[in-house]
Order: C-alpha cells, then structure tokens, then sequence
C-alpha cells in the first residue's frame, strides 16, 4: 500500500512543479522561479525536526517549549551535492545543557526525514519512455 503520492512535472528547463495532496510546489534548479532540491531539503528537514523537537520535549516533561526557531546551514561539494547539514536551533524556555542534548536525541528519533537521509533509501527508478 502506498501512503503518499505526488506527481511532478517539468514541461522544459529545470523548473518542476509538484503536486502534493492539495498543494502545489514549484522548485527549480536555477532558483529563478523557486527554491532549488538542495534548499527544499535543508528546509524540509528544519521543517520536520521542529515539530519532532516539540515531541521530543513533551516526552521529556517540558510540555510548552514556547516559539522554536531552526537556522539551517549546508554544505555543497564540487558537484553541488550537499555534504553538511547543520542547525542552530533556538528554544524560547530556558532549558539547561543537559535538558536540551535529551530533547535533540529524541528529536532525531522521531524526525521521519533525519530517518530517511540514509543511503539505502534511494528510489528504485522505473523509466518508461515515449510517455506522452
């Protein structure tokens, strides 16, 4: 059984327009018309991991963080690939080093794209050609 289906399209150029559920996104590898892959999927994990970190928080006992905020950096390698990955994550309760290291590991334990980003999880690619 599959639990989630896009569709996305590239009529010409480098700009794909997705579709998911009821949205729609419009990314492109020049960054003309939208973000490129590489910035969708540093923004897609910050977006994953803040709600995780939430969670993770209320596991711990600590049941309003107040406003979260991620900062995320990467790294690109000579054939623009990301490399690094990195978050500045700002919490608005005071929490003591310890509190915070606890709430981050169970973050990454929840996170469903920090569990993802692993080698063994690319596409198995089917290509059918003369398509349209």
């Amino acid at each position: 059984m599959t639990d989630i289906e896009t569709t996305s399209v590239s009529e010409q150029g480098f700009v794909t327009n997705s579709q998911v559920g009821d949205f729609s996104l419009t990314i492109d590898a020049t960054d003309e018309e939208g973000p490129n892959p590489n910035d969708v999927l540093v923004a897609d994990y910050a977006s994953c991991f803040l709600p995780a970190f939430r969670v993770g928080g209320q596991q711990r006992d600590h049941d309003d963080l107040g406003k979260l905020q991620i900062d995320a950096e990467a790294d690109l390698d000579d054939g623009d690939d990301i490399s690094a990955i990195r978050f500045d994550i700002y919490v608005e309760e005071d929490l003591s080093d310890d509190e915070a290291e606890e709430i981050t590991e169970r973050a990454e334990g929840i996170c469903h794209v920090h569990a993802a980003l692993r080698e063994e999880l690319e596409a198995d690619i089917n290509v059918e050609t003369d398509a349209f």
